[in-house]
């Protein structure tokens, strides 16, 4: 069941993610920095983005989702799934 997640900004937002359309994967957060603003949300490793600001992540590939997190500068709304 997919749950949101608020991220107050500023960035840095402390995780990386991989995946994308352009790799046929969903894109998913590989790390967390330890007390980062990610961290404090209780963000995991292996946690998949279904969309980034209320917009589907489904046929975004791994750059535009970059471009859309860094976008965002005072809050950043994730849809996970678990």
């Amino acid at each position: 069941m997919p749950q949101n997640v608020v991220l107050q900004g500023p960035a840095p937002w402390g995780f990386r993610l991989s995946g994308g359309i352009d790799f046929n994967q969903p894109l998913i957060i590989t790390r967390i920095t330890p007390g980062s603003k990610a961290s404090a949300a209780n963000l995991c490793p292996g946690d998949v983005i279904v969309a980034i600001d209320g917009l589907s992540t489904e046929n975004m590939t791994h750059n535009d989702a970059q471009e859309r997190i860094k976008a965002a500068a005072h809050q950043l709304f994730l849809k996970i799934e678990r």
